[in-house]
């Protein structure tokens, strides 16, 4: 799964699966464009890609803002001067149960995870389009697939890039461009850190291969499906989740 020669750009890359990915992509051999609100943690990523012999900038980018996301592309391209592969990552949590979530809760995890890929999506697609040659991977979740109950406005953000990602895949194929989902189970990040013991037990009783999930599991599947190895695989899910749901 060798990409040199490649561009990605890694949203959502200052912590966590996005962090992780950003250090794999650039093992394969791209360049890396990674964006997030956090200065000094990109600052920091970069830091260590570079120090390996790769090669990265950092794009500082709210995706719930359109205007940054267009300014933070262009940006990219004009530095890069393309993109090849988007890892549309970024993504917040506001969980209540529904019948308690207040509206700007739904409102900003929908933004945050769900609008901005489709805002990424469209500021980079001129550029795959031009070359014949792309590859999207949005990340969703198996929340997306099997809901959580506390998490109605996390879970439909998911789904929806789900849907999204068979919408792109249709649109695009015939430009030699691939359009994918991860679907990460359990992982161990910050993001499921505050979680109680108990519910961890309780969740890795539901995963057949009877461990949690690492960054490094999501980001290998990334890398995969943006190799030349995945040019025919499109508007697929590819669920990492330990066999927690299968099917």
């Amino acid at each position: 799964m060798k990409l040199e020669g490649r561009v990605a750009l890694v949203t959502g890359a200052s912590q966590g699966i996005g962090h992780t990915c950003a250090l794999a992509l650039a093992r394969a051999g791209a360049s890396v464009a990674v964006a997030a609100r956090n200065q000094p943690k990109l600052d920091e990523l970069v830091a260590e890609i570079t120090s390996a012999g790769g090669k990265a900038s950092a794009f500082v980018m709210d995706v719930a803002d359109e205007d940054q996301v267009k300014s933070g592309i262009k940006s990219a391209l004009a530095q890069f001067g393309k993109i090849d592969i988007l890892v549309n990552n970024a993504g917040i949590t506001r969980d209540q149960l529904v019948m308690r979530m207040k509206r700007a809760d739904w409102d900003s995890v929908l933004a945050t995870n769900l609008t901005s890929a489709y805002l990424c999506i469209q500021n980079v697609i001129p550029s795959m389009l031009k070359q014949r040659w792309g590859r999207i991977i949005n990340i969703t979740s198996i929340f997306g697939q099997m809901g959580q109950a506390g998490q109605a406005n996390y879970s439909a953000s998911k789904a929806g890039l789900i849907g999204l990602t068979m919408a792109i895949a249709r649109e695009v194929a015939s430009r030699s461009i691939t359009c994918n989902a991860v679907a990460p189970g359990f992982i161990d990040t910050s993001m499921t850190a505050a979680l109680s013991e108990e519910f961890k037990q309780n969740a890795v009783k539901q995963i057949p291969l009877g461990r949690v999930g690492k960054s490094e599991d999501v980001a290998s599947a990334v890398c995969f499906l943006a190799s030349e190895e995945a040019s025919y695989i499109t508007g697929h899910v590819l669920n990492v989740n330990g066999g927690m749901l299968m099917g």
